[in-house]
């Protein structure tokens, strides 16, 4: 397996020349200079309205038209019109709400997670507006020493299911945990209770935003209808892109566009008055970049899709990097004397491919710090930026035994593949005064 070279990868972030260290890529990455340099020849060259016949406006609409050609391939989808751009990722699955929401019955049942709202908030919503049920799929203890170490089983989620069933919204990763959850073994577990149970249009929405940045997204594989990612935490502009599966388009999304407008089963339905143009041009650099941290594999069959197949080999490097970030950090968190001095990892206490590198953590019992308390000194003494909250996955704080303060939330530390042991190391230095 090729490795990365870790000084090329941080040469394409004008941003980490500084000597910062960023330490807060769950809430967004920095943008690859590719990106910035597409969207700024975008809006000093091309920033005319689309569909005209004039030349400029031609190069205008094939510039955001490849937009959606490249989110493809990091779905691994089938088709650009299968995929939908949005200001955010909480944006794009309002807006599918909204398009369900002519299909949807009183007695639907729609079962979530207590992860990040985005994929949370627009399904209780819609079930409010008609009459739908919720249920929880909980994240439960999986340590009998850290009852803040949680994970979602599947075995849990299966009796949640009936003839009702609609929608399963779900997490990939979770950006509080760190963990990843199998989804293809999720989804085939939920269609086949479902078709057990005579439920006879489940569909299942995944958020991949905190996943996205650590490993390859595969729509096919996994058998979704529905799935979302943000460029900004992919090393991308601050958008959103959502694939909608071919037949829901056809047959559940209805149009939230003009009325006049001729959108067919495409996934214009859920595209009101378009995205931020030079924005959809700039994604188009996330990928060369992605392919250019390792070189392409030899010997790839001439039925896969190179492209794939390369993007499988620069993930398989990030991973690997990912895990060397992880010891140093979760290995001081998890020592013997951190533990006696009340620190505990909300979420997987482990390294390995089953999590990426954000870490959380509080701090309970006698020596009981707050979070804002530990991140404040890393504020004092500048140069690394991480923070405290709930992250917007409030229900999932919420829910953790004993209970803990939801304003105050956790800390968390959240890495990628730009970062280095060195970043790592100078973590742990500050943390060692911070929870003194």
């Amino acid at each position: 397996m090729a490795s990365l070279n870790i000084t090329k990868a941080r040469a394409n972030f004008p941003a980490l020349q500084s000597g910062f260290i960023f330490a807060d890529n769950a809430g967004g990455s920095q943008a690859v200079r590719g990106v910035v340099d597409r969207i700024s020849d975008y809006l000093l060259n091309t920033n005319v309205q689309l569909g005209a016949d004039y030349s400029v406006s031609v190069l205008s609409t094939d510039r955001v038209a490849s937009g959606p050609d490249i989110a493809v391939k990091l779905f691994n989808a089938s088709s650009p019109s299968e995929i939908v751009y949005g200001s955010s990722s909480t944006l794009n699955l309002e807006n599918l709400a909204r398009g369900l929401e002519p299909t949807i019955e009183a007695g639907d049942e729609f079962i979530v997670t207590g992860e990040h709202e985005a994929n949370t908030g627009p399904w209780k919503k819609l079930a409010a507006r008609r009459g739908g049920v919720v249920k929880f799929w909980h994240a439960v203890p999986t340590s009998p020493d850290n009852p803040y170490s949680v994970a979602t089983r599947i075995e849990d989620l299966l009796p949640l299911i009936t003839a009702r069933t609609r929608i399963v919204a779900i997490s990939a990763c979770s950006n509080i945990l760190g963990s990843i959850v199998p989804v293809k073994d999720v989804v085939q577990a939920v269609r086949r209770e479902a078709a057990a149970k005579g439920a006879a249009n489940v569909e299942v929405s995944v958020d991949c935003v905190a996943y996205a940045p650590h490993r390859r997204i595969d729509v096919k594989e996994w058998d979704v209808d529905y799935c979302v990612f943000s460029w900004y935490k992919v090393y991308g502009p601050h958008c959103s892109a959502m694939y909608v599966r071919s037949k829901a388009l056809q047959s559940s999304v209805t149009s939230i566009a003009h009325h006049f407008l001729s959108v067919g089963s495409t996934a214009y339905k859920l595209q009101p008055g378009g995205p931020g143009y030079e924005l959809v041009y700039g994604t188009t650099g996330v990928l060369p970049y992605l392919l250019s941290l390792v070189p392409p594999p030899a010997n790839v069959a001439s039925s896969d899709d190179p492209t794939i197949a390369h993007l499988d080999a620069a993930f398989a490097a990030i991973a690997a990097h990912e895990q060397e970030l992880l010891k140093p950090l979760l290995g001081f968190l998890t020592a013997p004397e951190q533990v006696a001095r009340g620190v505990r990892i909300v979420g997987t206490e482990h390294s390995g491919l089953h999590r990426v590198p954000t870490v959380s953590f509080v701090v309970v019992g006698p020596q009981a710090k707050r979070s804002r308390d530990i991140v404040e000194v890393f504020d004092r003494k500048g140069g690394v930026g991480i923070r405290w909250g709930h992250f917007y996955a409030y229900t999932l704080i919420d829910d953790l035994e004993p209970k803990l303060d939801t304003a105050d939330g956790v800390v968390r530390i959240s890495l990628v593949h730009y970062n280095t042991v060195a970043e790592v190391q100078r973590i742990v230095e500050i943390l060692k005064e911070a929870l003194l």
